[in-house]
This record gives structure tokens, C-alpha cells and sequence, in this order.
């Protein structure tokens, strides 16, 4: 980021009308009456405002025409919609901030209600889609039925923000707030990052119902619904290593070991029966790939946590605390080592018996299962215990 975009800058504004903008030459005259109007009204009110265009790099004049209306241009040097975002955060000299898209599908006059709820002490505020007006052609069945609603609902599950419209393009906050929450996001993601971290910081959130109109553009928006949606669940299944690795990578192992001792109570080479259903070995060698994609997913979980604790994605927990402390006195490590040397007696006595039957056909196969598994799972452990320890170096302080 430029110096002249320190957080510490100065506020001289009441509101900033943030619009991010990529070649947006055609939609950005309706953008700018729609936001001129809000800031008429913002006046009304005995509030200030300014309009800003944070530029992606436009090459068709938009920022040209931009200032030739009175609007501040900044010119963000990294591509993507958050970069954009974050660079016009930065460069905001409004202490509260209404961020809405330049293609013309969002009216800024909506944003005025928005600010009015952010004076009454809120710190986010969101435009609703779905409990406002969708007009025709404005959203792709696809992405009206399936794909918001299911993120909406899966941002809902994981993070608990009570936000029915995660993904919608205008909302308003308070400055002070996005730069606290340290947002990083590049992409589209960013839109769920905002939401995700607020609700993580327990900033005060509400919602509004707004309308969306049809995108004003002579061209393919830059949204790409099956890629953009995709990262956005990837993003949030990601901060959740809990729904992500722990609970599946738990049940598996759980099963693994069932399966194990259930095997190991019946007479060699014999099936357990239950009813009509029955367990032979063969299903000892889906119980050892089953440990071992389990204790994988537990040590993928734990870096994921760390990492998503330092950057403040989830928060802090004595059981994360006591895990990683465990971690860094090295009893992780010792732990690995304890499963790795039970496997290695266990592989030694098939060893040993293979060698005493004259290099043979073995007949141990739930012991090599068994054993095979407990070393690899082991050495996991291990080798995880390191990468945790290089990328905690010590968890954040208390907020």
C-alpha cells in the first residue's frame, strides 16, 4: 500500500460512496447521479460526503469521466475486487463508508438509510436482496435459488452472523471497523471475509432490503458464478477447519478403530457377523486407510486452525491453546513417536514371523494393517508438530 493510504489518516468526511471500478465507462454516469442524489440527501441530514472511485486499472476512461463529475479517483495497484476495496477503505476520508458496485445494479440512494442505522451505533450494515426486490434479470435463477442461498447459509452455519444476504454489493460500516478487522481478501471472496470477520469481532450488524437491478454493462460482468462461487465456499469451508477436517477426520478414525477392534475379537481368518451384515479383513484395509486419512485431516485441521487464528479468521480457544502449547512442549511429537514405535513392534513381529516360516506366504495380514497404519499415522503427527510450530511461532494476544 502507497504511504498516503495509512490507517492512520485523518477523516474529513461524514460518509465516503465507495464504488471499486474495472472499465466501467458505460454504467459509471447512472452510478454517480444515484450517488450525487445520496450525498443531496446525506446533506439534508447535516452529514458530509464525499464520492470515491477506487480504479482497477481501467483503460477505458472511467477514471477520466470519473473526475471530470467531481468524484476523487485512487488508483489501486493490484487486481481484484477486494484489492480494490481495501485500497478505497484506506483511502476513505469518511468515517463511516457505503461501498456499492459500479455496473449500475445497486442504487446508491439506498445507502442514505444504511448510514442512518450506522448512527444509531451499528457497525455494519447490509442490503438485503431477497427481503427487497430482485428485478428481472438482474440475478440468474442459479445464483437467485442455489448459489447465495447456500453460501448465505453455510457463512450462517459456520460463523453464526445472522446475515441473510452475505454476498449482496452494497453495505455500509464504519471505517474504523473494516480497518480494525484487517481485511486481505484480493478477489470476490472479500465480500464474505467482511461479513466472517465482523461476526467473529462481534461488531453490531444489521440488514436492510434494497433492490437490485440488471447489470448496465455491454459485456460479461467480471462475476463468474461457478468459479467465484466455488471460492467463496472454498474460502469459508477453509476458515472452518472444525466442519472441515476435525469432525469428518474424528468419525473416520472413531470408525477406523471399531472396525479394528471388532476384527481383532474374532478368530483369524473368521468374519464377524451382525445380522445379516458381517466384517471380514478386507474391510481392515478400508479401516487403515480410514485412520490414516483421519489422523491427516486432524494434523491438516490444526494447521488450518493456527493459521486462520493468526489471521484472524476464528477465534481464540483454550483448546486450541492447550493443543498448540502441547504441540511446542513437543508431546505431539512424543505422541507420534509413541504410535510410530507400537506399529514397529507390530511390523517386527510379522517381520519376525516371516522370516521364521522360510520367507513364506504370511498369514498376519491384520497385524501388517494395523502396524502399517500406526507408523504412517505416526510419522504425520511428527512431521506436523513441525509445520505447526513454524507457522505459530506464538498465537496472538487476547482482543
Amino acid at each position: 500500500m502507497n504511504a498516503e493510504l495509512s490507517v492512520a489518516g485523518t477523516t474529513e468526511f461524514d460518509v465516503t460512496i465507495l464504488m471499486p471500478c474495472l472499465d466501467e465507462r458505460i454504467t459509471l454516469p447512472a452510478c454517480i447521479d444515484t450517488a450525487e442524489e445520496a450525498v443531496r440527501r446525506l446533506a439534508e441530514q447535516g452529514l458530509s460526503a464525499e464520492i470515491l472511485i477506487s480504479d482497477n486499472g481501467s483503460l477505458d476512461g472511467s477514471q477520466a469521466y470519473a473526475r471530470s463529475r467531481g468524484c476523487r479517483v485512487t488508483e489501486c495497484p493490484t487486481r481484484g475486487y477486494g484489492a480494490a476495496l481495501i485500497h478505497g477503505i484506506r483511502a476513505a476520508r469518511g468515517r463511516f463508508i457505503v461501498m456499492g458496485d459500479s455496473d449500475a445494479s445497486y442504487d446508491f440512494r439506498e445507502g442514505v438509510p444504511m448510514v442512518a442505522k450506522l448512527t444509531e451505533g451499528y457497525d455494519l450494515c447490509m442490503g438485503n436482496r431477497f427481503t427487497g426486490r430482485i428485478i428481472p434479470g438482474a440475478m440468474p435463477p442459479m445464483n437467485r435459488y442455489l448459489g447465495n442461498p447456500a453460501l448465505s447459509g453455510v457463512l450462517n452455519l459456520f460463523f453464526r452472523s445472522g446475515v441473510g444476504d452475505a454476498h449482496s454489493g452494497l453495505r455500509a460500516f464504519r471505517r474504523d471497523a473494516a480497518l480494525g478487522l484487517q481485511l486481505v481478501s484480493p478477489g470476490m471472496e472479500f465480500a464474505s471475509e467482511l461479513v466472517v470477520k465482523a461476526a467473529l469481532k462481534g461488531l453490531k450488524m444489521t440488514e436492510l432490503p434494497i433492490t437490485l437491478h440488471p447489470d448496465g454493462r455491454d459485456r460479461k460482468p467480471h462475476l463468474r458464478p461457478w468459479r467465484d462461487g466455488w471460492r467463496h465456499l472454498r474460502f469459508l469451508l477453509a476458515l472452518s477447519p472444525r466442519w472441515l477436517f476435525i469432525i469428518p477426520s474424528l468419525v473416520l478414525v472413531a470408525m477406523a478403530t471399531l472396525i479394528a477392534v471388532v476384527l481383532f475379537q474374532t478368530p483369524p481368518e473368521e468374519v464377524a457377523h451382525f445380522g445379516r451384515f458381517w466384517i471380514g479383513d478386507h474391510w481392515l484395509i478400508a479401516a487403515g486407510a480410514m485412520f490414516q486419512l483421519g489422523i491427516s485431516g486432524i494434523t491438516l485441521g490444526t494447521i488450518a486452525r493456527v493459521w486462520a487464528t493468526k489471521r484472524g479468521f476464528v477465534r481464540r480457544s483454550q483448546r486450541l491453546e492447550r493443543w498448540v502449547g502441547a504441540i511446542r512442549d513437543d508431546k505431539a511429537v512424543l505422541a507420534g513417536g509413541v504410535l510410530t514405535a507400537i506399529g514397529g513392534v507390530v511390523l517386527a513381529g510379522v517381520a519376525f514371523d516371516f522370516l521364521r516360516g522360510g520367507f513364506g506366504p504370511g498369514g498376519r495380514i491384520r497385524e501388517m494393517v494395523v502396524g502399517t497404519s500406526l507408523v504412517v499415522g505416526g510419522i504425520q503427527l511428527i512431521f506436523a508438530s513441525f509445520v505447526v510450530s513454524l507457522i505459530d511461532d506464538e498465537l496472538p494476544p487476547r482482543a
